[in-house]
């Protein structure tokens, strides 16, 4: 693979040709945010009302902000970057990377999580296993929402310093002082609501990127003819190249493409992430969360549009975008079609959408970090029955902190050219694990209390040491840093499951009565909850929902496919 020079920066010269308009939309989007924040306070009387919206949402307003709070712009950089340098590749993260892992959390797992009132995802291994098991969960979700949190922030900052000229710590310090007001002051349900409208105004930034980038270059097929020519017609398949032997851009065959990301780091990243859940166990009932991912799947399908095609076409118009020699990196494919496609008036529009994305994705951390160190660390481990009144105002205490930690952590990111491949580093290190306990202690009764605390270290550690001594010290030949996330994924899940299995063997398990509502094939009386008024109706039976959630992607595949 071409050598990629380091993130920090984005090129020379992508400053944005914005006006006073642009800059007026910039402060009416800020003045409404600030506005919902304290409309949602008034909601706030309780813990879980601030940190769970006293579980009151309905299914449409949970759902796309399940999909925003994953459409940070760590993703819409990311994934335009993926598409500048892997092309149609990139569709794998979605269809095969998302969609199957959101219909399993929400006709399998939401199930066990809303019925079991847990709080948070950590919370769930306390039942189902033991202390231990629950604060090492907590402490490594902890750690990683900051750093997470940490990359949506710094990435923001260099962009709008590239774009709009501003000083990185101007950047930082807007960012995450709008960010810190509206999340402690009306807690979730304020997060949830700005996620609902950054959603639409993520989406009214990119449609123009879309629809003006495509006729510059003659239409798809246009752009389809001019990468085939440059960079070969495998760029614009999305399984072209990938036979086991075969080289090609991605760095990763069709094996570890669909176990390693489709599988493993897919299922652990959808299935486990506080930061995705907590916007389900938001919602009003039993039925209301599980049709929450399913829901959101819907626009997860076609959002990959959204992003990939800016990526193509800067591919397309810029040659050696990413390439040595070149100024401009990968992660430059949105502002440099920002800068070049867009009018002012659209452009204001779009670096807004780009800024609501950057908070978004900062805001689902930070307000999944305080309810885990509030509920699962502090309440339970360092300040125990305290009043309702006093972890609420702790919660508030530690978003603060939450915040001030991930401007400590954004620069940690700098060492990376593709975005995305520093956030699924992260994954493979501490979703995957987490999520080889949940699903062997989900579907099977006899793994025990013990078995959950090794299989969650044994996996955290084999794939930290698959990536830095494996990988980075070259022990074996991996093409790029996506590929190594893959395999990373994989020794995590394989190493996490033979430790947990036996472990197992030679441990006693939990009696099944204490297993109740915690494992597959058992209830608990909040699983038996009954529909409310219209949730029977067949658009919102879940199965229906997931399936045809699932017939769209394997669709969509078809065209990419030859």
């Amino acid at each position: 693979m071409p050598a990629r020079p380091p993130l920090p920066y984005l090129a020379d010269g992508l400053r944005l040709p914005t006006n006073g308009l642009d800059y007026a939309i910039l402060v009416i989007y800020f003045a409404v945010v600030l506005g919902i924040g304290f409309a949602a306070k008034r909601s706030v009387r309780t813990s879980l009302d601030f940190f769970l919206s006293g579980r009151s949402l309905p299914a449409w307003i949970t759902g796309l902000a399940f999909v925003a709070a994953n459409l940070g712009a760590t993703e819409i950089l990311g994934m335009a970057a993926n598409g500048a340098q892997y092309g149609v590749y990139t569709v794998h993260w979605y269809w095969i990377g998302a969609i199957p892992a959101m219909v399993f959390l929400g006709l399998v797992m939401m199930p066990f999580y809303y019925g079991s009132k847990v709080r948070s995802v950590p919370e769930f291994l306390l039942h189902r296993f033991d202390p231990k098991a629950h604060l090492l969960s907590s402490v490594l979700f902890a750690l990683s929402a900051v750093l997470i949190a940490g990359v949506n922030l710094y990435a923001m900052a260099i962009v709008v310093q590239a774009l709009l000229g501003w000083p990185t710590w101007v950047a930082i310090l807007v960012a995450g002082l709008f960010v810190l007001v509206y999340i402690t002051v009306g807690g979730l349900s304020s997060a949830i609501y700005n996620e609902v409208l950054q959603f639409f105004v993520i989406l009214a930034a990119l449609i123009p990127l879309v629809v003006v980038g495509l006729k510059r270059v003659g239409g798809w097929h246009g752009l389809t003819t001019t990468l085939d020519r440059t960079h070969g017609h495998d760029f614009m398949t999305a399984w072209g190249g990938t036979g086991i032997g075969h080289g090609n851009p991605l760095g990763a065959n069709w094996l570890t493409i669909v176990l390693g990301l489709g599988f493993v780091l897919s299922f652990g990243y959808w299935t486990t992430n506080f930061a995705e859940v907590q916007r389900a166990l938001s919602a009003k009932n039993l039925s209301a969360a599980r049709r929450t991912p399913l829901i959101a799947a819907f626009p997860k399908v076609l959002i990959v549009f959204g992003v990939l095609i800016p990526g193509l076409i800067a591919a397309a118009i810029v040659p050696k975008i990413g390439t040595p020699g070149s100024s401009l990196t990968y992660n430059d494919a949105i502002p440099l079609l920002m800068q070049d496609l867009l009018p002012n008036g659209v452009l204001g529009i779009a670096v807004t959408g780009l800024l609501a994305a950057f908070m978004a994705g900062m805001a689902a951390n930070v307000s999944s970090f305080n309810t885990v160190f509030t509920n699962d660390i502090w309440s339970r481990y360092v300040k125990r029955g305290e009043s309702d009144a006093y972890y609420l105002r702790f919660g508030r205490v530690i978003t603060v902190i939450g915040v001030l930690a991930s401007i400590g952590t954004a620069f940690l990111a700098s060492s990376f050219s593709n975005i995305m491949a520093y956030l699924q580093t992260l994954f493979s290190f501490f979703n995957v694990p987490l999520f080889v306990v949940f699903i062997i202690g989900m579907f099977w009764k006899r793994t025990t209390a013990q078995a959950g605390f090794w299989g969650l270290l044994a996996g955290t550690v084999a794939a930290m040491v698959n990536y830095f001594y494996i990988y980075k010290q070259h022990v074996i030949a991996i093409p790029s840093d996506q590929g190594a996330n893959f395999v990373s994924a994989i020794v995590g899940f394989v190493a996490g499951a033979v430790v947990m299995v036996a472990v197992s063997v030679f441990t006693r398990p939990k009696p099944v009565e204490e297993l109740a509502g915690l494992v597959y094939g058992t209830r608990s009386p909040g699983m038996e909850e009954p529909p409310a008024a219209g949730d029977e109706a067949w658009y919102r039976r879940p199965a229906l929902l997931g399936t045809a959630a699932l017939v769209i992607a394997a669709a969509l595949y078809v065209p990419f496919s030859f």
